[in-house]
């Protein structure tokens, strides 16, 4: 039997008396194997009589396990026999799977790559390090869990770790290296999906902005203060800020933010070829967004206006924010927590800049969906965190139940008989 191997086959497909199978027609040597007892099991045949198993269907999704498939062919191809590989696999321990097989890819595939192995390798190694992968057990990761949740980490944060973990270890199915994920049966610790959302008041606002340009006015004196002693000695004279619009990468990267609510990354990534200034419109690029897709974002006059200025100061560079170098900036800590200390600003992350965005346009009547689209957020739930914003959405509706109901009058309340 030929098909597409995918879901709704799985789930049409009936046991027969023998064991029967369903060979894949968008991948050769792809094949489904459905036992009487009704089990099915993906299987890859690389070589003539040469087959690997793959998988349970209940482990793997159709779509899992034909990319394994894909990957078994292509190290057939390369000279890798699947079956010795495998017998290998059996022995890797959480650190060895770490370095040998998962860090290689992870770097390849996603940019945070070096976040995520060293979430690994704090969190885990030192309980699981030399734990084979099939002799790891749910009991272990919940007794790390609760170890974390008595040292006072966050729910949200210890969320996030055994997400990294479950995810390494998904992949591990994915490739053969054990059958199952043991962290399958553990459920995320329950957290509160609408924390109170951190931005600026109107105040603080006005301090950040002033302290950006406090920090302008002294970068400048310092420049002709430095340049007053070299004149002295007969150096060289360092370029004169004073005659540029802007000193400093920090007040346009935070005046930019304030009014796009750019990821940091997608603001170190930004390139002047993603600004058309033209149409007052830059371009998040899906290779640098957490999303992966693509999205357009506005510029209002303020946020123009400083790129105009900003692009003057930096003609060279083909980044918008150059680090030293010219390279991608690799953070700006010292910056921004000098910058806060100067503002009087207390409990303030550089990513509540983004809530702050987002907060500004709900209260200004933005609707939830339109900045969904301007955050690039992938799914709705993640912008209802700012929907308490705009509290006269649920006054209007609960109003309408007195503007309703007959025994009211002028939304007053009147004793009828």
């Amino acid at each position: 039997m030929r098909a597409v191997i995918n879901k709704r086959l799985i789930e049409s497909l009936k046991p027969g008396v023998k064991v029967y199978e369903v060979r894949d027609t968008k991948l050769t040597g792809f094949l489904l194997r459905v036992q009487s007892s009704g089990r099915m099991t993906y299987i890859c045949q690389y070589a003539r009589g040469k087959r690997i198993t793959i998988g349970k269907t209940d482990v793997l999704t159709p779509t899992q396990a034909r990319d394994r498939a894909k990957e078994i062919l292509a190290d057939y191809v390369r000279g890798i026999d699947p079956r010795e590989a495998k017998r290998k696999a059996k022995f890797h321990t959480l650190e060895s799977y770490l370095t040998e097989v998962y860090a290689p890819w992870v770097e390849i595939h996603q940019r945070s790559a070096t976040t995520t192995i060293s979430r690994l390798r704090a969190n885990f190694l030192p309980i699981l390090g030399k734990t084979k992968l099939g002799d790891i057990t749910p009991w272990q990761v919940e007794k790390w869990r609760s170890g974390r949740l008595k040292a006072g980490t966050k729910p949200a944060s210890i969320n996030r770790y055994a997400a990294t973990l479950k995810s390494a270890l998904s992949r591990a199915v994915q490739w053969g290296h054990i059958q199952t994920n043991p962290l399958a049966p553990i459920k995320p610790l329950k957290v509160d999906r609408a924390p109170k959302v951190r931005f600026l008041s109107d105040e603080e606002e006005e301090r950040l902005r002033a302290a950006l340009d406090y920090r302008e006015e002294h970068i400048k004196l310092k420049r002709d203060s430095a340049n007053a002693w070299r004149r002295v000695r007969g150096y060289e004279q360092l370029p004169d800020l004073k005659k540029l619009p802007l000193a400093d990468y920090l007040k346009p990267l935070i005046i930019l933010d304030l009014n796009t609510g750019l990821r940091r990354g997608e603001l170190f990534n930004l390139k002047w070829s993603d600004v058309d200034l033209d149409r007052a419109m830059l371009t998040v690029k899906g290779a640098g967004a957490k999303s992966g897709q693509t999205r357009h974002v506005p510029l209002n006059a303020e946020a123009f206006d400083v790129l105009f200025r900003w692009k003057t100061c930096v003609k060279d560079s083909e980044l918008v924010f150059p680090g030293k170098n010219g390279g991608r900036f690799d953070n700006i800590n010292n910056s921004w927590r000098k910058l806060l200390k100067d503002a009087d600003i207390v409990n303030f992350r550089f990513h509540d800049l983004r809530h702050h965005f987002a907060s500004r346009l709900v209260m200004a009547g933005v609707d939830l969906n339109t900045v969904r689209e301007l955050l690039g957020h992938s799914d709705i739930k993640m912008t209802l965190r700012y929907a308490h914003l705009a509290p006269e959405v649920k006054a209007n509706a609960v109003a309408k139940l007195v503007r309703d109901n007959p025994g009211y009058v002028s939304d007053k309340l009147i004793t009828v008989g």
